[in-house]
């Protein structure tokens, strides 16, 4: 199925581009969303009239990911995570823990933009999290685990 892209969509495309797709994830996933349009003679008529709109949305977009990293550069988080002797955690630190922990600082995030490729934090240590703000913009905070008292 042919479609036209309203946003950009990682591993898909850039706005504007015409990509094929299968029928079931534009039906569930991109259109719901948004984020595309059937590629029609009528949309694309109507993507070339919005597209300087559709383009202006996006810059913003990006802009407000880019402060955003600005305000999470060199960013340190401290938590304190029940452990035991050998330094094994009782439980994990997951990324809603992650979130928390930034969101507290006064730096808005959501829970599906932290990267926890390796999975939750399990011992106690220093970790790097990878925070995915926007297509292209991704930054990295250290987080200690400490033992609570």
């Amino acid at each position: 199925m042919e479609v036209i892209l309203l946003e950009t969509v990682e591993n898909l495309g850039e706005l504007g581009t015409l990509t094929s797709v299968k029928a079931g994830y534009a039906r569930n996933f991109l259109f719901p969303k948004g984020k595309a349009q059937p590629a029609t003679a009528d949309n694309l008529k109507a993507f070339e009239a919005r597209r300087a709109e559709l383009e202006a949305s996006a810059a913003v977009a990006v802009k407000a990911a880019e402060v955003r990293l600005e305000q999470l550069s060199e960013m340190v988080l401290t938590i304190a995570a029940n452990a035991g002797q050998e330094g094994k955690l009782f439980g994990s630190v997951t990324n809603v823990e992650v979130t928390e922990a930034i969101n507290a600082t006064g730096v808005e995030v959501e829970r599906s933009e932290i990267r926890m490729p390796d999975g939750p934090i399990r011992a106690i240590g220093e970790y790097e999290v990878g925070v995915h703000l926007h297509t292209g913009v991704d930054a990295v905070i250290q987080v200690i685990v400490e033992a609570e008292e």
